[in-house]
């Protein structure tokens, strides 16, 4: 029997297919040895944050290489992976995450954006946000910055013993004397005195001039001359005490405890050209509007009237306070608007517009209230308060927010008037001492020669 051969044939390397695919590899790696690739210059100067990156996902990244170079090793992996993964290759992107155009780490510096870039008020790319720097608080000292000593300041609600008139001189009541304080010199000046049977309860300077009413205990209203220390006149009219004090060009209004108000123009004869009734108490604060066509009057039987010019009851009757109305203050900003305080029992400031007969909203300071005052400068107001803090509050109107709350007086803070810069406060309380703040701002358009610095420091008497 013929014995029969079976030749198996193995596949081998040296098939011309295989051949083929060892030299194209062996050229690669032989082009990869040979030539490397050339990398964009990075800085190392920033330090990137390695906490999101996969570390194992790294050689998956491309290179940035440069165009028209051949990438040795980024085709030598995409052949590596074709034979590992077949022809339907997943994409870079969803291996990695990252896009094929960037690396996982990038340290090369980026673009110069520009010293504008970096301010705090370039917002442009913001829709909603205001280009301009946001203005801090104004600042107000909380300690006066002179106090004078007033011996015989009485601590009474319903008397108005200081003043501060137009060519810078305080007058202040003490007793039964008045005293003027000029605060360009810091001179003191005895003005007058009523003797022993009688005693001062408002003092009020003329608009324009230097002439001083004097309201006395004695139902009387002398007018002084104050540059000459010289009394011009005496008016009477009044049964009981005047405590309150208002001027409107050459008219002078006194309010009395008898209950009535005198007007009285001082180029007449006549002690007085008419008399206002409403109130049912002792009348405490008078106020004129700026444009001297209104009075305001507040009374201890809790009401605010408001009259006219030629009128003797009042055209407009307020009784919403619960306590007396001595703080008055129209505003210098806006016709009509009229604000007033109450006492220890109601102890709200409020605001009407007299024009339309409104009440416009109403504050509880929780405190008495005492005197109310307007910054001619700003549209703000300060207001001076009794039982329990004794306290004076610089507001903003209308939002009624507290820019500052002073403190220093132990007594009530009875009295207040300001500079006629429209800077400064002075404050009068039963502790005898007067004390001056800087409260408001200057005008914006001016400066005054009249301003009262800081160089007065220190306590002085004013008698």
């Amino acid at each position: 029997m013929a014995n029969v051969t079976t030749e198996t044939t193995t596949a081998n390397s040296s098939s011309p297919v295989n051949q083929s695919l060892e030299s194209r590899i062996n050229r690669l790696i032989n082009a990869n040895q040979s030539q490397t690739p050339s990398r964009s210059i990075y800085s190392d100067r920033f330090i990137p944050s390695r906490s999101g990156s996969n570390f194992a996902l790294f050689d998956l990244a491309p290179s940035p290489i440069k165009d028209g170079k051949e990438d040795g090793a980024g085709s030598y992996a995409n052949l590596l992976r074709a034979a590992m993964f077949g022809p339907e290759t997943p994409e870079k992107r969803d291996i990695t995450g990252f896009s094929t155009s960037r690396n996982i780490f990038r340290f090369k510096t980026e673009t110069n954006r520009g010293l504008d870039s970096f301010s705090p008020f370039v917002n442009d790319d913001v829709p909603g946000v205001s280009h301009s720097p946001i203005k801090s608080p104004r600042k107000v000292s909380r300690s006066p910055y002179k106090v004078l000593d007033a011996p015989a300041l009485q601590d009474d609600f319903y008397l108005n013993l200081v003043d501060w008139s137009a060519q810078n001189v305080l007058a202040v009541g003490l007793g039964n004397c008045v005293y003027l304080w000029n605060a360009c010199s810091s001179k003191v000046t005895k003005l007058c005195d009523l003797g022993a049977d009688d005693s001062v309860c408002s003092v009020g300077w003329a608009l324009r001039g230097t002439h001083l009413a004097v309201g006395t205990s004695t139902g009387k209203v002398q007018i002084w001359d104050a540059s000459r220390c010289k009394r011009t006149r005496t008016m009477e009219g009044h049964r009981l005490r005047v405590g309150a004090l208002a001027w409107s060009s050459s008219v002078l209004s006194s309010g009395s405890r008898d209950k009535s108000i005198l007007q009285r123009d001082i180029r007449c004869q006549e002690d007085h050209v008419s008399k206002l009734t409403g109130h049912k108490s002792e009348v405490c604060g008078l106020k004129w509007s700026f444009d001297n066509r209104e009075l305001a009057s507040g009374g201890n039987d809790n009401r605010l009237f408001v009259w006219n010019q030629h009128s003797t009851q009042p055209v407009l009757k307020y009784s919403e306070h619960t306590a007396a109305v001595k703080a008055i203050a129209w505003s210098p900003h806006v016709h009509g608007l009229l604000a007033s305080g109450g006492g220890t029992a109601d102890r709200c400031i409020r605001f009407w517009n007299t024009t339309t007969n409104t009440h416009l909203s109403s504050i509880d300071t929780c405190s008495q209230v005492c005197n109310l005052a307007w910054s001619k400068n700003v549209n703000e107001l300060v207001s001076t308060h009794g039982y329990s803090q004794n306290q004076i509050i610089v507001w903003k109107y209308p939002s009624m927010s507290k820019i500052a709350t002073l403190t220093g007086h132990t007594f009530r803070v009875l009295y207040l008037a300001v500079s006629p810069d429209g800077q400064t406060i002075v404050t009068g309380a039963g502790d005898e001492t007067l004390r001056f703040w800087n409260v408001f701002p200057s005008p914006k358009s001016q400066n005054t020669d009249s301003e009262i610095g800081s160089s007065f420091f220190g306590r002085t008497t004013i008698r």
